[in-house]
């Protein structure tokens, strides 16, 4: 070995770096890693940017869509629902399809009525639904963008037709709340007839915008039309108010006279109740007199015959004796009256009257 080799040999070598192998190594190893991750996010992952859909394998199909694919810019029978989903990247294109209710809203829609005046109908919104059975059919006939056909435009149709077909009144004030009902029925006819798997749930259309000049008119109609409804609505007031104090009036005088025939019957009903009390008091007053003069009657008949019995000529002269007896009168003189001394013409008296009786 010469003296270059040996002084070689007798150098230090240099120490390794701590934790294994060299920088070069490392370098290399995370340089592949960021390519595989690059690569990774080109293909795997699935992203909202069209070159990215082109170039992924795995897409996303979001709740409430339905996934529709091209190849080679063919339309493929291939749904999907919502979830993850693979796909051959570059040669197939992904959509997705909204098949839940959505709402599409059409803005300056101007139109000429029947009488030459320009309105603008600011903004129309249409409800409507894609039936997830129909959506092959209806993406093949008339692409993606098939609302712009069935109700951007057929909007503008429709309210242009209509407004060709009716004044300013009928379309600002008459018929306005029938437009709604009006552009549902005619857009759902033409879907049901052309593309049957488009349904128009409902259309809210706003208030068009019309010329200054005969807005001012409109309104000044307007507030016309309120005072007389309003003057109807008072003299309907009124009249409910004259109709109430009537109905009152006759209530209470119902009432008074219901009132008063109730007093008058019961009066009726105690003069019958003091007339059967005077009838009754009489009827007891007539029985009672009656039967006092029946027993008077009975009285003195019975007294009669007892006198009867009583007028003998012996009684008769007792009766004398006692009446002269009784008299405290004495008389003197020559000559007495006949009647006092002469007892026999008394006795004679009684006796003839007591044949008559007999």
């Amino acid at each position: 070995m010469d003296a270059q080799q040996q002084q070689r040999a007798a150098a230090p070598r240099p120490r390794p770096p701590e934790g294994g192998g060299g920088g070069g190594d490392f370098s290399a190893i995370f340089t592949v890693l960021l390519a595989f991750l690059g690569i990774a996010a080109m293909i795997i992952v699935p992203s909202a940017s069209t070159l990215k859909q082109s170039l992924s394998i795995l897409h996303q199909v979001p709740e409430g869509h339905v996934g529709v694919y091209w190849r080679g810019g063919a339309l493929l029978n291939t749904i999907t629902g919502p979830g993850f989903h693979l796909k051959m990247p570059l040669l197939t294109n992904f959509e997705p399809i909204q098949v839940t209710l959505q709402t599409d809203l059409v803005r300056d829609i101007p139109c000429g009525t029947k009488g030459g005046v320009m309105i603008n109908f600011e903004k129309i919104e249409v409800v409507n639904r894609l039936h997830k059975d129909y959506v092959y059919d209806t993406l093949r006939d008339y692409g993606v963008q098939y609302d712009n056909t069935w109700i951007y435009d057929k909007i503008h149709h429709e309210i242009n037709q209509f407004c060709s077909a009716h004044s300013l009144q009928q379309v600002y004030i008459d018929m306005f709340d029938q437009i709604d009902e009006k552009m549902k029925d005619a857009l759902q006819a033409d879907c049901t007839r052309y593309a049957p798997g488009i349904e128009i749930i409902s259309v809210r259309v706003t208030k068009p915008t019309i010329p200054e000049s005969i807005r001012r008119n409109f309104e000044q109609m307007e507030e016309e039309r309120t005072k007389v409804l309003i003057a109807m609505e008072k003299q309907r007031v009124a009249e409910k108010e004259a109709e109430t104090h009537k109905k009152i009036a006759v209530s209470e005088a119902e009432k008074y006279a219901h009132v008063s025939k109730i007093h008058m019957e019961q009066k009726l009903m105690e003069k019958d109740s003091l007339r059967r009390q005077e009838e009754i008091a009489n009827a007891m007053y007539l029985a009672r007199e009656k039967s006092l003069a029946d027993a008077d009657y009975y009285r003195t008949l019975k007294e009669a015959e007892a006198n009867k019995l009583k007028l003998t000529s012996q009684y008769l002269e007792l009766k004398f004796i006692e009446a002269i007896a009784n008299n405290s009168k004495i008389y003197f003189g020559n000559k007495l009256p006949n009647m006092v001394l002469d007892q026999r013409l008394l006795e004679t008296f009684c006796k003839t009257q007591s044949r008559k009786r007999t």
